[in-house]
């Protein structure tokens, strides 16, 4: 099975024009949203951990070196380990009181608890 190419050629498939040259639609970085506009998510997870919890936090739109300084900050102030991978921000254990009132005193006025 072939992989599809997923470069955006702005609707063209074809050319007759031996000069022609495909212009790509390159995505700029995203601009970090501000602290008041994040929607950010809190929940706890267990899925492919063994059964073991962790606080996940979602909906970081903006940098990654923002949203490694956010993680670095809620790791800090919660005193344990964690990463940040695919846009989101995994804390070792459940600390999902502790990680929505750091956000919330943070300036991330739009952050709430997800799931039971």
């Amino acid at each position: 099975m072939a992989k599809k190419n997923k470069k955006n050629r702005s609707g063209i498939v074809f050319s007759t024009n031996p000069d022609f040259e495909y212009s790509y639609n390159e995505d700029d970085e995203i601009e970090t949203l501000p602290k008041e506009e994040q929607r950010l998510r809190v929940l706890i997870d267990r899925k492919k951990r063994k059964g073991k919890e962790v606080t996940l936090v979602k909906g970081f739109e903006g940098l990654d070196d923002d949203l490694k300084d956010l993680g670095k900050l809620l790791k800090t102030k919660c005193g344990v380990g964690g990463s940040v991978k695919d846009g989101e921000i995994l804390i070792q254990g459940n600390h999902r009181d502790k990680v929505v009132d750091l956000l919330l005193k943070a300036g991330y006025t739009k952050t709430k608890k997800s799931g039971g």
